[in-house]
């Protein structure tokens, strides 16, 4: 089965934890028969979280894609976890879908991931639908979350589809565009339109008004006919919301509850009318300079984004491809050109959750499964041989929470690393890295949550045991004035002995320039063929460190005089002869030592405030600036030590209650000196004994 482009809505459900994702995911998935009926979450049967991670943990974790036949159009649904740890996968999420349905919930409103993830859809300038979900729970009250999610964005918003109470008053939803009413209907029935209520007659009349205003005011052809009859038919009200929708001038509303089955025909029937097709709409171009991007079109030769990557224990290897151009079909030969390699596309799946449906092909826009393909990984762009195009990578956020592993048996680090490795291959908001210079495996993702479920997931089924640390912080040293000294390398064997002298000169360089060297010798007191040597020292002993071990940075190094034997002299005398030096000399230049200090944004309620920048002081932060970006959020720009931030996902989670998040990047290297430098000095003597 294949559908063609003009008949594909793809949606992505994203929204803050528990707004009712997953059970929204399950009911329409029974309404529109794609399953025979909808499982709570508590079952562990649902079609979206079907690993054993999310089933025991009862939470999503994974973005799952599944597909409903509606009206004769295919509705892709892409579910996405609601916990900021896992924000990597709705992001996919949001570029394969063309429209996002953020979920509020009915008692708590607007929420700091909404706040976040709605921040995301305007750099994007992605079409979004909210979905006020849980209106039949005690304390729910529609037209106070309505009037918070006005206050909190700025944007036209546009209720479609209006309850019939709320809380334990709540009885069912009206359809605004057919003027149908939809009672909750009874346990294991399907939902069925009827009358509105007599009670809601005022209500709809009022909502419908704004309703036709609106729809007037998203498609211009529309206005002149609004003024000369003060009303629309049906077929331009819908013509109006689409538009208006496809071009982000509003935001429908719709509403349900969606335990109750209640809101889930409306919301479908919604999807299907007036959600756009992909059809026209754009993907960025890599090398396009243009914000345009490539056009979704049925026509040309197929290519293709692979915006996820999932390893499966039974089917291997799964591509999750959005298509673009032309028509992705079985047993083609395509081109990654972001590997620069062929690739062969043998099969082509549409998903529902982890059951595989079998597909003839994919028209452009929309989205399904590719197996086993041997090279290729999330980012890469398949095409043909003789098209060549490349797709931009996914805009994903910097991990901000970072632990040292290793395992517990050394004959099972190479196996550790390998699943570390195949996790970081599916996730790409998961990164390892070997540090060399503080000898540490380092995992680092986005959040506390993030890193223990993958390392949870290694030790249940690969039964490795293995111990977590914080990581050592990659300290740097330098000088603070210029110095010389001199070292004469001997030494006496039976045969050849060994000799050099060096006279070095050091010297600050501005932070960031790390290493200049040249040679100032008059009248060949050293040989032209040992100044080699001689640098290669000096890097050597520069790596090695003097106070703490760490490497120097910022220095200029020159060599004024020397002296050398006829027979005893070599490179590697006057390597160890200028280490020598370097050594000597250093002691005089006033070494330092300098410690990486991060850029850091920080997002919090304006409730937290005064706690954050209390604490930010008491981390050596220095606060560049602070910013109400909307919602009631607050950003918080500082310059923090790393030293200092190595457990700080954890601690703002505490400090705020779980609603605060943060980015950080290096920016520049420090001095530091007193005791917070004796504590590193001392720290890094004490581990070279323990590794002795």
């Amino acid at each position: 089965m294949s559908s063609t482009t003009d008949a594909i809505r793809n949606i992505a459900l994203a929204g803050h934890g528990e707004t009712g994702k997953t059970t929204l995911t399950e009911h329409l998935l029974a309404a529109a028969g794609t399953i025979a009926r909808p499982e709570t979450i508590a079952s562990g049967k649902t079609v979206s979280d079907y690993t054993e991670e999310e089933i025991d943990r009862k939470i999503s974790i994974h973005a799952s894609l599944s597909y409903a036949m509606w009206g004769g159009n295919k509705i892709n649904i892409l579910d996405t976890p609601g916990a900021s740890d896992f924000v990597g996968e709705v992001i996919a999420s949001f570029r394969a879908a063309e429209t996002a349905v953020l979920l509020v919930d009915g008692r708590a409103g607007v929420q700091i991931e909404t706040i976040k993830l709605w921040r995301r859809l305007d750099r994007m300038n992605k079409p979004r639908i909210i979905f006020i979900n849980k209106l039949e729970k005690e304390h729910s009250d529609y037209g106070k979350v309505l009037a918070d999610i006005r206050e909190k964005f700025s944007a036209t918003f546009v209720p479609v589809v209006i309850p019939t109470g709320s809380a334990s008053d709540f009885s069912g939803v009206v359809d605004l565009i057919t003027g149908k009413g939809y009672a909750v209907p009874a346990a294991g029935q399907k939902e069925t339109a009827g009358e509105i209520p007599a009670s809601m007659a005022d209500a709809v009349e009022e909502a419908r008004a704004v309703l036709i205003e609106s729809a007037a005011e998203g498609d211009d052809s529309l206005m002149e006919k609004y003024f000369e009859e003060e009303t629309l038919s049906t077929e331009e009200i819908l013509k109006g919301i689409k538009t208006g929708l496809r071009e982000c001038k509003l935001v429908p509303v719709l509403c349900g509850a969606a335990e109750l089955n209640s809101g889930i025909v409306p919301f479908l029937d919604f999807i299907n009318s007036a959600a756009p097709s992909p059809e026209g709409m754009t993907q960025p171009l890599k090398s396009d300079g243009e914000a345009q991007g490539a056009q979704i079109t049925p026509n040309g030769s197929p290519s293709a984004f692979i915006f996820r990557t999932f390893i499966d224990q039974f089917s291997g290897k799964l591509s999750f491809v959005k298509v673009v151009t032309g028509t992705l079909t079985p047993d083609t030969e395509m081109f990654n050109s972001v590997k620069d390699g062929k690739e062969r596309v043998t099969k082509i799946y549409m998903s529902v959750g982890k059951k595989l449906d079998d597909s003839t092909g994919l028209a452009a826009g929309d989205i399904g499964i590719v197996v086993k393909l041997p090279n290729a990984e999330t980012n890469d762009t398949l095409c043909m041989a003789d098209s060549i195009v490349t797709y931009s990578p996914l805009d994903l956020p910097q991990p901000v929470h970072t632990v040292a592993v290793s395992a517990t048996s050394k004959k099972e680090e190479d196996k550790l690393n390998q699943f570390l490795h195949r996790a970081s291959v599916e996730d790409l908001t998961f990164l390892l890295r070997y540090n060399g210079e503080t000898r540490e495996t380092t995992i680092s993702g986005m959040g506390e949550l993030h890193v223990n479920m993958i390392l949870d997931r290694i030790r249940e089924t690969q039964k490795i045991e293995m111990e977590t640390h914080v990581p050592r912080v990659a300290y740097r040293e330098t000088i603070t004035k210029s110095s010389d000294a001199e070292y004469t390398h001997k030494k006496q064997t039976g045969g050849h002995g060994q000799y050099g002298k060096v006279v070095l000169q050091i010297k600050p360089l501005e932070r960031g320039e790390k290493f200049k060297f040249s040679n100032a010798i008059k009248g060949g007191s050293i040989s032209k063929g040992y100044i080699p040597g001689v640098e290669k020292g000096i890097l050597e002993g520069m790596d090695e460190g003097m106070l703490a071990g760490y490497p120097i940075v910022d220095l200029e190094a020159i060599v004024i005089d020397g002296r050398e034997h006829p027979v005893d002299s070599s490179e590697m005398s006057f390597k160890l002869a200028s280490k020598g030096a370097l050594k000597s000399a250093m002691q005089k230049a006033g070494p330092v030592l300098l410690e990486p200090v991060m850029k850091l944004k920080v997002y919090v309620n304006e409730d937290n405030m005064g706690d954050i920048l209390s604490d930010m002081s008491s981390r050596r932060g220095r606060v560049l600036g602070q910013d109400s970006i909307g919602g009631g959020i607050q950003l918080i720009e500082a310059e923090v030590p790393q030293s200092e931030l190595l457990r700080y996902s954890i601690d703002l989670r505490s400090m705020t209650s779980g609603t605060g998040s943060f980015e950080m990047e290096f920016d520049h290297y420090s001095p530091i000196s007193g005791k917070i430098a004796e504590d590193v000095i001392a720290a890094s003597q004490q581990a070279a004994q323990n590794e002795e």
